[in-house]
């Protein structure tokens, strides 16, 4: 099993290889994790599903994110990056099958784990592979890149659905995720033939439970994974409930409502970019810090649901939701060594991976409690200001441990 998930009979480098990966990314959080939220509606009517059942669904997903982090740190030891991107690519590609052919909840329900698993699987490895493709003045710029995969994913995923619901009915919602399956079966038949790593074994241990001891080598690893941790709590408030809450509570029609999913999506694709370039000029603290401070003011704008407000207010989302991760991800890998950044980067996205569980059962229960998502944002917005407060006890300037 080993030689075959070893084997690259061809590979590229550079700028190929980092958009093979962005494409990577893209199938492990965009189709197998975020379409979920913009086909939710969909699926809520077709399935006569509460909000509470729906937000379920999208614990299932982010519970099973978690443990595909904890299973990233324990294969780290005996298995490399590359292998076990392979893993969860096999995983997350079967999730969106079941899930195009799932009968009723509790069939999505264990589509949404593979899918869930296995891209953790994948997105743990993928910024230090892509890095690992350009040269190192540059690999900040291949971390970056690794948004607009899943910026391109969002803006797809959103507008199959807006064609598909308006074409054919809320009753064919499967037929996205027969595309993103087939879609994501394409894209990992070229990153298997194409895509290497340069690690020559794997690490031999697993950076202790969940990675967490190799996560404390690294500076600032405390403040680092409480922002990560706000983070996940937040981003899936908004990202899981977007949709359903412009139809809901303000009265949009399904295909104003993918537009201001698409508009996230369309933001997303130069986010990365955009918040790495910020980073490199003032520091990721303060880059960080600035965007937190964003998120919190953008929500509040868009509670009300005016469209001249909402539309833009959807871009300065994608922005955010690329940039944040982005400058996280490049922190940890600035900073740790390539032995070491399987199992640090697991130890902080379990810890993300733990808030992401809580989220989408929390917005919909208190959707279903309250009867709108009003108080959802608010509680978005405020988790925001937590990673505000993490963000500024970060180290005031990086020192990278070594070149991956």
């Amino acid at each position: 099993m080993a030689s075959i998930l070893s084997a690259t009979p061809v590979r590229v480098r550079g700028l190929p290889a980092v958009f093979l990966m962005a494409a990577t990314a893209g199938v492990a959080q965009s189709f197998g994790r975020f379409a979920f939220g913009v086909v939710l509606p969909a699926i809520r009517n077709d399935l006569d599903l509460s909000n509470t059942v729906a937000g379920s669904l999208a614990t299932i997903n982010v519970g099973a994110y978690l443990a595909g982090t904890l299973a990233v740190a324990a294969l780290a030891g005996s298995y490399k990056l590359v292998e076990i991107m392979r893993m969860g690519f096999v995983l997350a590609i079967a999730g969106l099958a079941w899930t195009a052919v799932a009968p009723g909840a509790w069939v999505i329900g264990f589509a949404m784990f593979l899918s869930g698993f296995g891209g953790a699987m994948i997105w743990i490895p993928a910024p230090v592979i892509a890095a690992s493709a350009l040269e190192p003045e540059q690999r900040s710029l291949a971390v970056g890149l690794l948004g607009t995969g899943m910026g391109s994913g969002i803006v797809f995923a959103s507008q199959l659905s807006r064609y598909v619901r308006s074409s054919s009915g809320d009753e064919a919602w499967r037929n996205v995720y027969i595309v993103l399956a087939l879609f994501g079966f394409c894209v990992l038949a070229a990153t298997y033939t194409l895509v290497g790593h340069d690690q020559d074994q794997p690490s031999g241990s697993g950076g202790g439970f969940g990675g967490f001891t190799a996560l404390k080598k690294m500076r600032g690893w405390l403040p680092l994974t409480s922002a990560y941790t706000s983070f996940g709590f937040m981003y899936l408030l908004i990202l899981a409930f977007l949709a359903t809450k412009l139809e809901d509570d303000n009265g949009w029609t399904s295909g104003r409502a993918s537009l201001a999913f698409t508009l996230v999506g369309v933001a997303m694709i130069v986010g990365g970019p955009l918040m790495i370039t910020i980073g490199q000029r003032i520091g990721a603290r303060l880059a960080l810090a600035g965007a937190f401070t964003g998120w919190v003011i953008v929500v509040l704008l868009i509670v009300p649901g005016w469209t001249a407000v909402t539309l833009p207010g959807s871009v300065a989302i994608g922005l955010l939701f690329a940039g944040i991760p982005t400058l996280i991800t490049l922190y940890v890998v600035e900073n740790t060594t390539v032995e070491d950044y399987g199992p640090s980067f697991a130890a902080a996205t379990l810890a993300f991976g733990v808030a992401q569980m809580v989220s989408p059962q929390a917005g919909g229960l208190i959707a279903d409690l309250t009867g709108s998502f009003t108080i959802v944002f608010l509680l978005s917005a405020a988790l925001a200001a937590t990673g505000l407060v993490a963000a500024l006890r970060l180290p005031r300037h990086n020192s990278a441990q070594t070149n991956h």
